[in-house]
């Protein structure tokens, strides 16, 4: 205040001025900064397991898509900056990255996790701290639950992947023409590691699987520290089932290898996160080969005319092929900007009225979510409309697709030592 009386005090202008226009030129004058933060970056966080197999797509495409955007003159003139926190598959880290790019560096909008839990327990601080955040990777239908449950404190959160139950809607709706039809199959053993995300995936397998025509005769739940498969392997192997359907994320690498090592002689098909990812055939000294997983897009695959040019770009700059969740991070960043721009704000509540009408044609497919009234407020919306999802296998060192049919690119092919009948 006492600035405000020296200002008006010394300038000849003001004191001649009436009472009123004194106010409207401080106002004016009160009003210029306002305008000059317009042109202010706007800020995405994005906490990653930026060290993980499938994690470590996330802030790379994020900035791909940021520079993209940026090149093409930003949103109303306005640069998009990616402010990146590796979260070290953490989630106490991940809530303090959380906090620290809402409070210090005053994000717009956050980009967190492939994890079920992390996201989980970042889903409060989101309602706490009034910041958007979209996941590009976690699974678990708890996220969109909460929403349902609690939606004024928890709508600032939306779920940018398949809830576990549509991915396993997706598994067998693949598995009814891939393995059923083509193959002949009648038996399945669902084996999955115990996280947050796989509870609802598998409670949807044992509804879902029966139906198409598989017979679950064992539901296996492994621990993410299992270090040795052998025991689990050799239990399977003594049931005979004609399939492993499988749910597995973050003990990727070891079951894998393993199966391939003990020559296991049936095929595993169903989710394996980091399988989505290019180097998982060199991280697996291919051990992979066969193995089939579900994703919602994959190189060659021409899901939208916006995939292939994504997957190039991105190959051509960090010379890989992204994961599954390198796709859906990249697309939220658009999407993000797209609603900052109808929303022409970027206030939380304006900011999440523009995502909750998002109609956005990404890499994966068409963006829309699932309105307030529904039972999973802010999922993506499934179905041939929208986004239906792939089912690859990785043959020779390459992620083939095989499902849906209308963008397949190669045919089932498996090593000698796995035994399914027709396919050999």
């Amino acid at each position: 205040m006492n600035k405000f009386k020296k200002r008006a005090t010394c300038s000849p202008m003001l004191a001649v001025l009436p009472a009123n226009a004194v106010f409207l030129a401080l106002a004016l004058a009160l009003a210029t900064p306002t305008y000059a933060q317009t042109k202010d970056p706007i800020k995405i966080g994005v906490i990653a397991e930026a060290q993980a197999v499938a994690g470590s797509s996330i802030p790379l495409a994020a900035q791909l898509a940021a520079d993209e955007i940026n090149a093409a003159g930003g949103v109303n003139g306005r640069k998009i900056e990616i402010v990146s926190y590796d979260n070290h598959s953490s989630a106490a880290e991940s809530v303090r990255a959380f906090q620290r790019a809402a409070n210090e560096d005053h994000v717009n909008a956050v980009i967190a996790s492939y994890i079920s839990e992390v996201v989980l327990a970042l889903e409060p601080w989101a309602g706490r701290l009034k910041t958007v955040m979209i996941t590009p990777g976690a699974a678990s239908d708890v996220i969109t639950q909460n929403i349902a449950k609690d939606y004024k404190h928890n709508k600032y959160t939306f779920h940018g992947y398949l809830t576990s139950t549509s991915i396993a809607d997706s598994v067998c709706d693949s598995a009814k023409d891939l393995l059923v039809k083509d193959l002949k199959m009648k038996t399945a053993v669902v084996m999955s590691e115990d996280a947050a995300w796989t509870t609802p995936l598998d409670a949807e397998y044992l509804k879902c699987l029966p139906k198409i025509g598989l017979k679950v005769i064992d539901h296996i739940r492994v621990s993410p520290d299992t270090t040795d498969f052998t025991p689990i392997f050799n239990k399977i192997e003594g049931e005979k089932p004609d399939v492993i359907i499988t749910g597995i994320s973050h003990v990727g690498v070891q079951p894998t290898v393993q199966a391939k090592s003990q020559e296991v002689p049936i095929p595993m098909y169903g989710v394996s996160s980091q399988a989505s990812n290019s180097s998982f055939w060199q991280d697996t000294n291919g051990a992979v080969d066969g193995v089939l997983y579900q994703a919602v897009s994959g190189p060659d695959v021409a899901v939208t005319p916006k995939t292939l040019p994504f997957v190039a770009a991105f190959k051509k700059r960090f010379g890989n092929f992204p994961s599954y969740c390198g796709y859906t991070a990249y697309d939220e960043v658009y999407y993000i900007a797209d609603a900052i721009k109808r929303a022409g704000s970027t206030d939380p509540d304006k900011l999440v009225d523009a995502l909750e009408k998002t109609d956005y044609v990404g890499t994966i497919g068409r963006v829309q979510f699932q309105g307030k009234d529904t039972p999973y407020p802010h999922a993506l919306k499934i179905g041939a409309s929208t986004i239906t999802g792939l089912m690859l296998q990785w043959q020779n060192g390459k992620q083939v697709n095989l499902w849906p049919a209308k963008v397949a690119n190669g045919k089932l092919k498996f090593p000698k030592f796995i035994k399914v009948g027709s396919a050999n």
